[in-house]
């Protein structure tokens, strides 16, 4: 990280870790920042970087989930603002845009990012990988969804086309079909038509597959089991959802994802049959892209040579 970036960033959580003197030398805030950043970037152990600024074990932990809690809070409405009114149509515009995807406001995923055993956890957090994790995924975002409180445009006309559906995000099969959330078609033996439906929605879920893949690069603490408890785990996430720390190569997160990663998909979340009106939206997206408006060229020669990417 530049120093330009280091000192704005410590402007930003300066009000959230600034604290009445109560020890003789104490911790700079500049000492803290550097202590948490290094343990997140480089993922080395707590005891490592400890000895290596010659603090204790537990001041460590203590500076680490202070300063990511102090990140969230001071950057969240700057880095993470929740969508609404035209925001929401300007996501759909790029999304068609960019991906090819009608009517798309977005993608949801959820990860296993494994743990070390909390004490006396149990069968807590333990899954079904046989290890502990706690899944990352925007639960409060997914509450909304479900209870129909995200306030989302009307639904629209696909383009060129007398066709109104309603305004979608794309999950994959660990997810319900649902009248807003899209999955893809289940099976192999699929006809034509579900295929060219399943690549389209793959290829525009690859942004958040990049976003997952770019964190992990970006931070190397998510590429092994974390020591952290699970409270601690979420600020670590949610500092690095509003962090501008760090770069990465342009393509390196595959490699790093690829080698080493130490987040894995989720399992099915619910074995609800569908409902007719969620159904009946996926069809009308299937159909439409096999038509002149909402076709790519090359999704015949994709769904023939056997690859969905």
């Amino acid at each position: 990280m530049s120093a330009q970036r280091f000192d704005y960033l410590l402007q930003r959580i300066k009000p959230f870790i600034t604290h009445k003197r109560t020890h003789l030398n104490p911790v700079s805030l500049q000492e803290r920042l550097a202590v948490t950043l290094r343990v997140l970037a480089s993922g080395t152990s707590q005891n490592a970087v400890a000895i290596s600024y010659k603090l204790g074990t537990t001041t460590v932990s203590r500076i680490v989930s202070e300063v990511c809690a102090a990140i969230w809070l001071g950057l969240r409405d700057d880095y993470v603002p929740f969508p609404k009114g035209s925001d929401w149509k300007d996501i759909s515009r790029d999304f068609w845009r960019m991906w090819n995807f009608p009517n798309c406001l977005g993608c949801i995923d959820g990860k296993h990012v494994t743990i070390k055993a909390p004490v006396d956890a149990g069968s807590d957090y333990f899954n079904y990988k046989g290890a502990h994790s706690i899944v990352l995924m925007a639960v409060e975002f997914g509450t909304a969804l479900l209870q129909n409180t995200l306030q989302l445009p009307q639904p629209a006309h696909l383009s060129g086309t007398n066709t109104n559906l309603p305004h979608v995000f794309l999950g994959d099969a660990a997810f319900s079909l649902n009248v807003n959330l899209m999955r893809p078609y289940p099976g192999v033996n699929l006809d034509d038509g579900r295929k060219i439906y399943n690549y389209r929605h793959s290829r525009a879920r690859r942004v958040i597959e990049n976003s997952f893949g770019i964190l992990a690069a970006r931070w190397r603490i998510f590429q092994k089991p974390i020591e952290f408890t699970p409270n601690k785990v979420v600020d670590v996430v949610k500092a690095y959802t509003t962090s501008p720390s760090g770069e990465v190569q342009p393509g390196e997160w595959r490699r790093v994802v690829a080698d080493d990663t130490n987040m894995r998909a989720v399992a099915r979340m619910s074995t609800a049959r569908a409902s007719r009106a969620a159904s009946a939206v996926r069809d009308d997206l299937k159909t439409f892209f096999q038509t002149q408006q909402g076709l790519v060229p090359w999704q015949e020669t994709v769904i023939h040579r056997g690859c969905l990417n």
